[in-house]
């Protein structure tokens, strides 16, 4: 169990049900059928040994996110996986109705195997887990990073573009494109100041540049300094 706010919500509960299903308590101090629903809640996701984890979210010190649900009365109770509201109720509920509500939230014996074989994270279970669910994003996230390493950029390439785009995706594409792109050594700047004369006609230049942004990552203090002059070299 956590107690989460608005600072901490991003991290905690829509990243964190990317892993593991997530039930988030909305309640207030206040509230007396919330001091009866909280301690039914803990004990149910207990039970499930670490499979469900519990979020509670104090909606009058967090505003924000009790705005994000909508909140129109508490408790209101919303489960989240992969970044999604899945399932939810709203008021006090008995202690039947509530285990079964968390039951429901369990991953199936497919979604087991399915982690295993990613956890594994070898081209063999990688390729036995996109068998059981060709758009599984961490298995086709994975495979595709294991096939840039083998040099195999066309075929990691191909299979990015089963699942939507995200920052992951940008990373492990823009590996794919540049054949890691130089970005873990030295040169780097060197290849960036290179191309910055050609990204305004070039859009081969251009797209290599971004790649080589991509594979820097956001962390890396030189990154935003690059996507200005890139902005400032077009418009």
């Amino acid at each position: 169990m956590a107690d989460v706010s608005d600072a901490t919500f991003a991290t905690e509960v829509v990243e964190r049900s990317h892993t593991v299903a997530v039930v988030v308590d909305l309640w207030a101090p206040w509230c007396g059928p919330c001091k009866t629903l909280g301690p039914i809640l803990e004990q149910a996701v207990a039970a499930t040994d670490g499979a469900v984890e519990l979020a509670k979210v104090n909606v009058d010190d967090s505003p924000q996110t009790a705005q994000a649900f909508q909140v129109q009365s508490i408790p209101a109770v919303y489960a989240m996986r992969d970044g999604k509201v899945v399932d939810g109720f709203i008021g006090a509920q008995g202690e039947a109705a509530v285990a079964e509500f968390v039951q429901r939230l369990l991953p199936t014996e497919t979604e087991t195997e399915l982690e295993a074989l990613v956890a594994a994270g070898d081209e063999d279970s990688l390729r036995a887990a996109l068998e059981l669910d060709a758009d599984h994003e961490g298995a086709v996230v994975a495979l595709a990073d294991l096939l840039v390493a083998d040099g195999r950029a066309d075929e990691a390439l191909e299979l990015l573009e089963r699942i939507p785009e995200t920052a992951e995706v940008r990373r492990v594409a823009a590996l794919a494109r540049t054949g890691g792109g130089g970005a873990a050594n030295g040169d780097v700047e060197a290849r960036l100041e290179g191309l910055l004369g050609q990204v305004k006609a070039d859009p081969a230049a251009r797209q290599e540049f971004v790649d080589l942004l991509e594979i820097m990552g956001t962390e890396d203090p030189r990154t935003p300094i690059y996507r200005r002059r890139l902005t400032a070299q077009i418009y």
